[in-house]
């Protein structure tokens, strides 16, 4: 399991290191799909992009698991008179943690310029509401890193209306075993599935479905895994909650009972907690209030399979995020017994 970890955090740097908010996702899709290929598997890609990776099993039975590779971001919306951008949001990022950091911007024709979200009253030594002002879309720019002093001059460059704006993601690997990051949600949980993918070939263990891993790529805004090949089940691997009324912790792998649409499959959760009971993982089993994932997507979309949610647990999601190696560990161990399993 030693190997398959440094595997998995090793995958984390490199796939956290390209940049995919919703809607702009083919370069990781290749990186995925070259990887995938490179350790043995088939895939293909659906018609939106979606990357799907088959398993074979050793009976009849149809098991999915997805992990979406999207990410939060934002796209120019337009350009002020001084040259700064004004922008819209890619899902939903926690818009006060954004507030000074830097971020690229890709134009049409592929060139790359960088800048840094600010608030419109960005210094205390001039903004009487520099502290107080909201940090929000409206109320907060892109200051670009180019010399820029009217629209005139940032239309130039190449920058238009619908480039997307990447933010940076910051991953650091700490010493302790953190893992700190932007998008872990849900990257974390694709490595953990690729994790999966060196696992089974390395051991040569055939599972005992025949599974479909689900990459997805437009979870983050609502229909990521909406459509999906013909399966028995579908396990979303996306990350666990942490906070308030919560029992996960950061070294956890979540069991979620229940999120924004609905209880999942009672039988589903009750084998998930009673195999990390019985193989004493460090495990939870919570409710998430505000939350959808690829199963809701799937169940939303007209599948007829039964859903289940697991995830390594995961502090301040959608701002700076961190989870720890035992927590991406138990989240792994967890899959590997579910698919031993009839």
């Amino acid at each position: 399991m030693k190997n398959t970890m440094e595997y998995v955090v090793d995958f984390a740097q490199k796939v956290l290191a390209i940049p995919s908010p919703s809607g702009y996702t083919e370069q990781v899709i290749n990186f995925c799909q070259m990887e995938a290929e490179r350790l043995g598997y088939r895939s293909e890609r659906t018609k939106k992009g979606n990357l799907i990776i088959t398993i074979p099993g050793k009976t009849n039975k149809k098991l999915g698991l997805s992990g979406h590779v999207d990410t939060l971001g934002a796209m120019v919306r337009s350009i002020t008179s001084s040259g700064d951008l004004k922008f819209t949001p890619i899902g939903g990022p926690i818009w006060p943690t954004l507030d000074g950091e830097y971020c690229t911007i890709r134009t049409r024709e592929g060139h790359d310029y960088t800048g840094t979200f600010l608030s419109q009253s960005p210094s205390s030594h001039i903004n009487r509401d520099a502290l107080t002002m909201e940090r929000t879309p409206e109320k907060m720019i892109v200051r670009l890193d180019e010399i820029v002093s009217s629209k005139v001059d940032t239309l130039a460059l190449g920058i238009a209306a619908g480039d997307f704006i990447f933010f940076d993601p910051k991953t650091t690997v700490t010493a302790s075993g953190f893992i700190k990051s932007r998008f872990l949600d849900d990257k974390i949980s694709v490595s953990i599935l690729f994790g999966l993918l060196y696992h089974l070939g390395k051991t040569k263990t055939i599972p005992y479905q025949n599974v479909k891993i689900i990459i997805s790529t437009y979870e983050e805004v609502g229909h990521g895994a909406s459509f999906v090949p013909d399966l028995d089940e579908l396990i979303a691997v996306d990350m666990g909650c942490i906070g308030e009324d919560l029992s996960c912790t950061e070294m956890m792998v979540s069991i979620c009972a229940k999120d924004s649409g609905g209880p999942y499959d009672y039988s589903i959760v009750s084998k998930l907690a009673k195999l990390a009971k019985e193989n004493e993982l460090n495990f939870a089993t919570d409710i998430y209030p505000f939350y959808g994932s690829d199963v809701t997507a799937a169940l939303h979309g007209g599948n007829d399979l039964r859903g289940g949610l697991i995830g390594p647990g995961v502090h301040a999601s959608h701002g700076m995020e961190r989870t720890h190696k035992n927590a991406l560990e138990n989240t792994l161990k967890l899959l590997l017994l579910y698919l031993q399993g009839e």
